[in-house]
């Protein structure tokens, strides 16, 4: 007798469950809705205010059961791991390059101005991630990829003026990227209880400082 053949892990195929492909693809489907849901609801508790929602928020948020939510995130670290995910996406979303081939004053006020707005919208994230960040894997490797968006960011922006960045360097990479950071942006709304306009016009005279002398 031929060996039963299997899909990965044992489990079997759809056949043998008595799925037609329509019906599988259904399931799929309705699958990928949950798991949104439930991320969706995440990101909704988040961008509220509540900075480490519990699993059970989640659930009542998403319109599912708990076991619904542990179904289809094996732990919290999975559910961080797809909640981050969403929040990157929505960061490109927010994000307009500079055109390097503006005057550079000009430039240095639009990039400060867009780096405020997008500080605005991920300010929630943010704060959220600082609390859980040194338990989760997932939540510094977001870290990292924010760090390189911005440095990334600013090659784009101000080359001309700096030259290609490196891993080590120009030293000034590194004082605009403490400039326009979210620890920074954090200090001069949270600590110093600057206002928007505020905390913007300091950014602004730093990145002249550094840039137009």
């Amino acid at each position: 007798m031929p060996p039963r053949r299997c899909w990965p892990g044992g489990l079997r195929g759809p056949a043998s469950l008595g799925l037609v492909p329509e019906q599988l693809d259904g399931r799929v489907a309705r699958g990928e809705r949950t798991r949104r849901a439930i991320v969706d609801a995440h990101t909704d508790l988040v961008r509220a205010g509540v900075l480490r929602p519990t699993a059970q928020a989640v659930a009542d948020h998403a319109g599912v059961s708990i076991r619904t939510l542990w179904s289809n995130f094996s732990d919290v670290e999975a559910l961080l791991e797809a909640s981050v995910a969403r929040w990157l996406e929505l960061d490109l979303t927010w994000w307009t390059p500079v055109d390097p081939q503006l005057p550079l004053s000009e430039r240095i006020t639009t990039f400060c101005r867009r780096r405020a707005d997008r500080h605005e919208k991920m300010a929630p994230a943010a704060r959220s991630a600082a609390l859980s960040e040194p338990f989760s894997a997932a939540l510094r490797a977001s870290r990292r990829q924010h760090v390189e968006r911005l440095l990334a960011d600013l090659e784009h922006s101000f080359s001309p003026e700096l030259g290609a960045r490196t891993v080590d360097g120009p030293r000034k990479y590194h004082e605009l990227y403490v400039a326009a950071c979210w620890p920074t942006w954090s200090v001069l709304i949270d600590d110093l209880r600057l206002s928007r306009e505020q905390a913007t016009a300091v950014m602004i005279d730093a990145f002249r400082d550094h840039l137009d002398g």
